[in-house]
C-alpha cells in the first residue's frame, strides 16, 4: 500500500446508512405534489449526486417546479428520519478503531448534514475537525475538486490518499483526482472501473488496503 496513505471517507451511504432515509425523504417530499415515485429507484438514480440536479431532474421529468422551499422542507424531512433511525453500517465503528491512519470525511452533503449525521452515530470522535462538504468550495462529484481539497487540508498529495465511496460519482472523481479508491457496496453493480476493488462489508477495508497499487 502506499505510504504515507490517507484515508478519505464518503459521509452517506459509506459510513452511515441514510441513503435509504434521504430518498425516503425525498419520495414523501413528492407525494405532496402528487408524484409517486419508488424508493429503490430514487437511491439508484441519484446516489452521491447534488441535490439541486436532483430535482432539476425530477422537475424535467415529472413538470414541476421544485424550488428551494422543497428543498427546505426536503432537509427538515431528512432531518427528523435521521434523529429517529439513523446508524452507521456495521463494522464501521470497529474498523475506524483499528485502522492507525490519517482520515477525514468528504461528503456532498451540507457540512451540519455531515457532522449531524457523524454525532448521532458517534462516528464524529474518529474524525474531529476534519470534515470537508461540497457546499464548503461550490463542487460535486464526479468533479474531483472536492477530494482534492481534502487531501490538501490533510497536507497529502493526491497519489497518497485512498477515497471509500459508495457511489459511482465518488468512484469517478477519486480517479480524476489521481487517488487510489475502494467501492463500498458496488459489488452488484455493472462491473465499471475493474480496476476499483469492490467490498459489501466495511470489515473488510482493512483487508483491501495493503493490496491497493500506487497510483503512480
Amino acid at each position: 500500500m502506499i505510504q504515507p496513505t490517507c484515508l478519505i471517507f464518503d459521509c452517506d451511504g459509506t459510513l452511515v446508512d441514510s441513503e435509504g432515509l434521504c430518498n425516503l425523504g425525498l419520495q414523501k417530499e413528492l407525494q405532496r405534489y402528487g408524484v409517486e415515485e419508488n424508493l429503490a429507484d430514487l437511491t439508484q438514480r441519484f446516489r452521491g449526486r447534488k441535490l439541486a440536479d436532483i430535482c432539476s431532474a425530477l422537475s424535467q421529468q415529472h413538470g414541476l417546479h421544485l424550488d428551494e422551499d422543497f428543498i427546505h422542507n426536503y432537509r427538515h424531512t431528512v432531518d427528523l428520519l435521521f434523529d429517529e433511525s439513523l446508524q452507521a453500517f456495521p463494522g464501521v465503528i470497529e474498523v475506524l478503531q483499528q485502522l492507525d491512519l490519517p482520515m477525514c470525511v468528504a461528503s456532498a452533503g451540507p457540512p451540519q448534514k455531515i457532522r449531524k449525521a457523524l454525532e448521532l452515530t458517534g462516528l464524529r470522535r474518529f474524525f474531529g475537525e476534519h470534515i470537508f462538504s461540497s457546499y464548503d468550495i461550490s463542487s460535486w462529484k464526479p468533479e474531483p475538486d472536492l477530494f482534492l481539497h481534502a487531501a490538501s487540508q490533510m497536507g497529502f498529495a493526491p497519489a497518497d490518499c485512498v477515497v471509500i465511496d459508495d457511489s459511482e460519482v465518488g468512484i469517478q472523481a477519486a480517479i480524476a483526482a489521481g487517488m487510489q479508491a475502494c467501492w463500498f457496496g458496488g459489488v452488484e453493480q455493472v462491473a465499471t472501473y475493474p480496476q476499483v476493488p469492490r467490498f459489501s462489508s466495511m470489515s473488510e477495508l482493512p483487508f483491501l488496503l495493503p493490496g491497493l497499487p500506487t497510483t503512480s
